[in-house]
């Protein structure tokens, strides 16, 4: 199993208690999704290795208290602190039409539905309080954030992704200003 097989579910975030436990953050929009979660792949050393799940315990904002087979002791938990936490992309639910999982829209075209193209998805960055799809526009990066009305849809089969940006959002990135000249009209 790759990376390329795979998607990021999240990260380990610290030990929990002295058995071995661990804090997981998911970094997933339903995490309650994941409360069956029966092993996950680890990466140590840049490779992926699985592990079983033997308890789960869901918390707040994406955070779980989990014990991994094997992990029994405060020493092997910390050990993994910092680590990634990667599924197979085979176990994410198929979307309708419209809907996109952020690692599948990478290098995907994006077009304004006014501007025409602007660029290539580079990366989607989470952040704590809003996605967003990074592009280079004009040897700026611009980011979009990836909320209804703002990204409309995305078309995998042309690779592209449909938007619908503010009016002066690419200014704020290019430092660009309205063609209009203030004080160039004197009587």
């Amino acid at each position: 199993m790759t990376q390329d097989d795979c998607y990021l579910l999240g990260y380990i975030v610290k030990s929990h208690g002295t058995k071995g436990q661990l804090v997981f953050h998911l970094d997933v929009d339903y995490p309650e999704e994941y409360e069956e979660l029966e092993s996950v792949f680890l990466e140590i050393k840049g490779d992926l290795i699985p592990y079983f799940v033997e308890s789960f315990n869901l918390q707040k904002k994406g955070r779980s208290i989990v014990q991994l087979e094997g992990v029994d002791t405060m020493e092997k938990a910390l050990a993994l602190v910092g680590t990634s936490l990667f599924m197979p992309l085979e176990t994410l639910e198929e979307l309708d039409d419209e809907g996109f999982y952020y690692h599948e829209i990478q290098g995907f075209e994006v077009l304004d539905e006014n501007l025409g193209a602007l660029g290539t998805v580079r990366e989607v960055y989470s952040v704590a309080t809003q996605n967003l799809i990074a592009l280079d526009y004009q040897g700026s990066e611009v980011l979009i954030p990836i909320v209804d009305g703002i990204v409309l849809k995305a078309d995998r089969k042309k690779k592209q992704v449909l938007v619908s940006l503010p009016e002066g959002l690419l200014e704020v990135y290019t430092g660009g200003a309205d063609d209009e000249k203030d004080g160039d009209d004197e009587d």
